[in-house]
């Protein structure tokens, strides 16, 4: 007795102190959030600022080569340099066109007029005198070269000889014999007399002042104390200058730093709103597994800010979806292990034991279902437009930290506190098993403890086919008959956000649309601003005509403009389908490789249901497409084939315990597989939906449409994975069953089939 108590005691100490370690790891992680998150770099749309994407041409109708667009990019972050932007995105997309996001610019037109205008190069005297323009060179024609002493120098590739002989051999006769060559020469401000000392230098638009002894009719070379790397930059400078580019604005948009700081308070309330509900939900279901799970989690947000931090990403508002989804995706690593456990305590095991084999026997459903997820967000990035990038950025961090975490992580924490064999007699607050249910169950009867063990899943699936088949002929007739409410995206035009304390009636956007001679397609109303969408792809000029208006109108008014043209429409619409193409063939190959045919071919047409189902539900409720609607799609498909994975994982498990098998039992087990993993799926479904309804209610009017595509197709993902996915698979295999004597041993591990076929293991 007495060595009864020194054991719970010891026991008692040991998880004391576990808890202390827990608690010190915790407060750690916590206070490493905030110098991190402080550091962290915020796109415009969390600041304010502008954005403009680029079509980049050729003015002599010459092709555009990605040397070309490439020294283009290099001027245009001069011309950054000299706006004093902090930490600008300049990006590059396809082979003609550039994206300029410049957080923080209050001066949308200023900084429109700074980086629209053509380079221009030129030669000039030292009193400032034009000798000569960009046109006497060949386009991108300066060359990394070297002077005869073998230093760095510039090589120029001269088209005009005649003129440049006639301009260079007078300036040899000259007493000031120099030739001085400027980027972007601003007779305002730029002066050789004042810039002589720092030509050359950042900065500067005087590129470099030559000493010229003898008229040129042939290249030339530009020589002086350079590095390498200085030469380098000045060719890419002069061929940038020499480059007869024209920049046309092809789409545009204004985030005011009043809108930026909102949206990311709101944001921000919502995350922890939903990630607080995990925790509560956590904490009821599983008890203290609930909270390791919890800790992990806290970790998990920590790791993907700090990756996020150490590649210098850029947290935009679909990066903080990205993350509040994550966490509830990344919660569901940890209920298919925690679920597993509870299966392995029904049937008699020690918590060790259970432990040990249903972490084992999750692994495999917890790798595939995130690969699947990663290959979706990979696809995402490589054909996604600006924000959806952002968004497949973080969801491939949260997915490969998810691993680290709530798998590697959450195990040793559990671990820690199993090995004190303080919850051996405690499985109810440790995971909520009842232990007194335990010792009377065998192996067989451990399934009578799994809920809805009477339930028939698979009993109704024509009613629910049924159900699906009239929501999507519903939503294609409204689509047919009324079309889908297209966003400016995915139309072309122009979005006009107003915020201001006075009150707005649609009265008001009438006067004011026949005033600016626009024609309004919709507008919305809240108490705190008024959006309205229109038909127009407006230029520069009347972007700023129209700020102007409604500043003068409405006292203390704020005004965000976004505009697209019918070209990065059909960018858009190109992209977004290949990506959901892409995605739909990787998961069939990857799926066939990790399981069998069949398993795809039911996946991915429950996948295609799933896609038609939020189509048809947005064309009902008419709410917008928007590319973001487009990113939450993909993100459905993931998390889709996430929650279908866990599910066949499941059926193939039990299947390879049969010999025999007809289409009645195939039916029986796979009604079993659901009921096995049902519970599981409910949680990871109300984990994941949580914080998007968090999102719904307090976040940004920017993320609705992602939000709301989210939330159908959770609800949808989840039915389909049991009621269509499941029932393809069954009316797939029943066809195939018992085609051959050897078929019996199709659904065996690899072992199993060895052994069968005579082979020694």
């Amino acid at each position: 007795m007495k060595k009864s108590k020194l054991q719970n005691k010891e026991r008692k100490s040991k998880v004391i102190l576990s808890t202390i370690t827990m608690l010190i790891f915790i407060a750690v992680i916590l206070l490493g959030l905030v110098p991190i998150f402080k550091d962290l770099k915020f796109g415009l749309d969390l600041q304010g600022g502008f954005e403009v994407l680029y079509k980049v041409e050729s003015i002599d109708g010459s092709k555009m080569t990605q040397e070309k667009l490439t020294a283009t990019y290099k001027t245009l972050s001069k011309r950054i340099d000299s706006l004093g932007v902090n930490e600008p995105e300049i990006i590059l997309e396809g082979n003609d066109k550039i994206r300029v996001k410049l957080a923080g610019v209050t001066n949308p037109d200023e900084a429109r007029k700074q980086l629209s205008t053509v380079a221009t190069l030129s030669f000039r005297d030292t009193n400032d005198n034009l000798l000569m323009n960009s046109d006497v060179l060949k386009a991108g024609g300066a060359k990394v070269s070297e002077d005869k002493a073998g230093n760095p120098a510039v090589s120029l590739s001269v088209k005009n000889k005649d003129k440049f002989y006639q301009v260079t051999n007078k300036v040899s006769k000259t007493t000031n014999n120099t030739i001085v060559i400027w980027l972007d020469y601003d007779s305002a401000v730029d002066h050789y007399s004042t810039e002589q000392s720092s030509c050359g230098s950042t900065g500067s638009n005087c590129l470099s002042a030559a000493t010229v002894d003898q008229g040129f009719a042939s290249d030339v070379i530009i020589q002086g104390n350079f590095t390498t790397e200085e030469v380098e930059n000045l060719v890419d400078l002069i061929n940038s200058g020499s480059l007869p580019s024209k920049l046309t604005e092809i789409s545009s948009k204004t985030v005011g730093a009043s809108f930026g700081d909102s949206t990311l308070s709101k944001t921000l309330v919502a995350g922890i709103i939903g990630i607080s509900a995990i925790i509560i939900l956590l904490l009821i279901v599983y008890r203290f597994a609930g909270l390791i799970s919890s800790v992990a989690m806290l970790l998990y947000a920590f790791l993907v800010f700090f990756v996020f931090w150490l590649i210098g990403g850029v947290l935009t508002l679909p990066g903080i979806a990205a993350l509040v989804l994550g966490i509830g995706m990344a919660v569901d690593a940890n209920v298919i292990t925690f679920s597993r456990i509870k299966d392995e305590l029904y049937q008699g095991k020690s918590l060790q034991h259970a432990f040990k084999d249903g972490s084992k026997t999750s692994l495999r459903a917890i790798l595939d279902a995130n690969l699947t997820t990663l290959l979706v967000a990979i696809i995402m990035f490589e054909f996604g437009e600006s924000s959806v990038k952002g968004f497949a950025t973080m969801l491939i961090i949260t997915v490969i930290v998810t691993m680290f975490t709530m798998v590697f992580i959450t195990r040793i924490l559990l671990n820690i506190f199993i090995k004190t064999g303080y919850f051996d007699d405690k499985l109810k607050a440790f995971i909520c098993v009842d232990k007194k249910d335990i010792p009377n169950l065998s192996k067989n009867e451990a399934v009578k403890k799994i809920p809805f063990k009477n339930t028939n899943f698979l009993k109704h699936t024509r009613i629910f086919a049924t159900l699906s088949i009239l929501i999507i002929v519903i939503g294609a007739v409204i689509a047919l008959t009324k079309g889908f409410n297209l966003g400016i995206d995915y139309k072309s035009g122009s979005d006009i956000t107003i915020e201001t304390g006075e009150k707005i009636t649609k009265k008001d956007i009438n006067k004011a649309m026949s005033e600016l001679d626009l024609d309004l397609n919709s507008y919305t109303i809240t108490d705190d601003e008024v959006i309205m969408k229109v038909e127009n792809v407006l230029n520069a000029k009347k972007v700023a005509t129209i700020t102007d208006y409604f500043e003068k109108e409405y006292e203390d008014a704020k005004v965000n403009i976004g505009v697209v043209s019918n070209v990065v429409k059909k960018e858009l619409t190109k992209n977004a389908i290949i990506s959901v193409l892409f995605a739909m063939l990787g998961i069939i190959i990857y799926i066939s490789l990790r399981f069998k045919f069949s398993y795809a071919i039911s996946s991915v047409i429950a996948l295609i249901h799933d896609v038609l189902i939020i189509f048809a539900l947005f064309a009902i409720f008419h709410l917008e497409i928007s590319v973001m609607f487009i990113a939450a799609v993909l993100a459905i498909i993931g998390y889709s084939i996430n929650d279908t994975i866990v599910s066949f994982d499941r059926i193939r498990e039990n299947l390879s315990k049969e010999d025999k098998l007809d289409k009645e039992k195939l039916k029986q087990i796979c009604n079993q597989s659901i009921r096995e993993t049902f519970m599981r799926t409910i949680y990871t479904s109300i984990t994941t939906i949580l914080p998007v309804i968090a999102l719904i209610f307090l976040g940004s009017h920017e993320i609705l449409t992602f939000n709301l595509a989210m939330l159908f197709g959770l609800i949808v993902g989840t039915y389909s994975s049991i009621y269509i996915a499941t029932t393809l698979f069954i009316v797939l295999e029943s066809k195939n069953l018992n085609k051959n004597k050897k078929r019996k041993v199709v659904y065996k591990d690899d072992y199993e089939e060895k052994k069968v076929k005579g082979v020694n293991c």
